[in-house]
């Protein structure tokens, strides 16, 4: 099993090295993540949210014993070793039920804790930030900690290995409108004044809850990476924000990268030089998936192979009856863009749909028994994503499509073979 201490305690000590951290419920994304750290015969975070996965079964219809075993039979049908596998909970904290008063929802998030703990979760993202019902949009750190701390105490209550249980405190949630750049047009990273201060208030709740500091494991800051619906914010590679700086007195911590996705591949490197060793991806995944797929569909149409509506056609029609996924979040003259290309990837809510789903079958079908030439794909896959997925156990569609997920995923394994 991989140990995870020891990853922040080699970073720590000046090696540049971190876990990816996977964070999605497609089962596609999933299994090209899962066989690719196989293949590279390294360790792999995988993450669900309080949103994706709860006690009430969020929006996967999960729940955390659910999800975890959810996980484990990709593994094993793609012949992946569980012991490599690590599982954490990420934002877990009264989010899914902010627009109940803080006490009921609190109380919910106890429930989900316990249930995410019980289940086998190891890495447990402790967020209490944002406000409940009558309360400001972003609470302050002590309130936060405070809270924090009583669901740190459950998740101790209710896991079979207490001593197991690594908890990462802080978030860095872009402002409503995304992210703000400075005159640079880069992300401002988090100050170390900021991290200080945030460490400090949980030293202090933790302290008085009787739970010991050293089960805290990472922190989430910003370093300077973000995405906006069509456009990366890339990290400033020669910026150092001397977040290190805040962990002096914290040398079994480590700082947690959201949003890292879609970066350069010298970025991840990088970020691990600069403490963080835990590097959070998700929508890029998706989004590398639903790329190939899009391709796919091109390469039909071009060849006269279609037998009904086109991927993107059906995919329209199936946000469009259900706007829920996305309507909040896409605005402007360029909607239909937006929800194909977007690089948050709202599409991805809607793989499931019994319409989706059957659309994607039909393309696999429809290209199984003809003849795909390299000089075909060549034109909209890699030639390395051609040569491995010409020797995956797949049929070849659907083994360039998770050949694409894992050009997305693989800047994040830089580190080599574990020792």
């Amino acid at each position: 099993m991989p140990d995870l201490r020891d990853i922040i305690a080699r970073n720590r000590a000046g090696e540049a090295i971190a876990i990816p951290s996977v964070c999605t419920a497609h089962p596609d994304a999933l299994e090209a993540s899962l066989t690719l750290a196989e293949t590279l015969d390294q360790p792999i975070l995988v993450e669900a949210t309080s949103n994706q996965v709860n006690q009430d079964g969020g929006y996967t219809g999960l729940r955390p014993a659910d999800f975890i075993q959810f996980v484990r039979d990709i593994a094993e049908k793609s012949h992946v070793t569980h012991e490599r596998i690590l599982f954490g909970g990420d934002h877990l904290g009264p989010q899914a039920w902010r627009k109940l008063p803080a006490d009921e929802a609190m109380q919910k998030a106890h429930r989900m804790i316990a249930d995410y703990a019980a289940a086998g979760f190891t890495k447990i993202h402790l967020d209490c930030s944002e406000g409940c019902a009558g309360e400001p949009a972003q609470l302050p750190d002590e309130i936060t900690a405070t809270r924090s701390a009583a669901l740190a105490a459950t998740a101790l209550k209710h896991a079979s290995d207490p001593g197991q249980l690594l908890f990462v405190i802080g978030t860095e949630v872009p402002p409503p409108g995304g992210a703000r750049t400075d005159d640079h047009g880069d992300i401002p990273p988090t100050t170390p004044e900021a991290a200080k201060a945030t460490l400090a208030a949980h030293r202090d709740a933790f302290t008085a809850a009787q739970i010991p500091l050293d089960l805290i494991g990472g922190l989430v800051v910003q370093p300077g990476v973000e995405f906006s619906p069509m456009e990366v914010h890339h990290l400033p590679l020669q910026r150092d924000p001397h977040l290190l700086d805040a962990l002096i007195d914290w040398p079994n911590l480590c700082l947690e990268a959201h949003s890292t996705d879609y970066q350069h591949p010298k970025a991840y490197p990088r970020l691990a030089q600069l403490g963080f060793a835990f590097q959070k991806v998700g929508p890029a995944l998706t989004f590398a998936w639903r790329e190939a797929l899009y391709a796919l569909d091109t390469i039909r149409a071009q060849n006269g192979w279609v037998t009904g509506p086109s991927l993107p056609d059906t995919m329209e029609a199936v946000m469009l009856a259900n706007p829920a996924h996305w309507q909040a979040h896409i605005h402007g003259s360029d909607q239909r863009l937006q929800r194909h290309f977007g690089l948050a990837d709202r599409i991805r809510y809607y793989w499931p749909q019994p319409d989706a789903h059957d659309a994607v079958q039909r393309l696999i079908a429809d290209l199984a028994d003809k003849r795909l030439p390299d000089p075909l794909l060549s034109a909209h896959f890699a030639a390395s994503e051609i040569a491995i997925a010409r020797e995956s156990r797949h049929p070849l569609p659907r083994a360039l499509a998770l050949a694409r997920v894992q050009t997305a995923l693989r800047p994040y394994f830089f580190t080599g073979p574990r020792p």
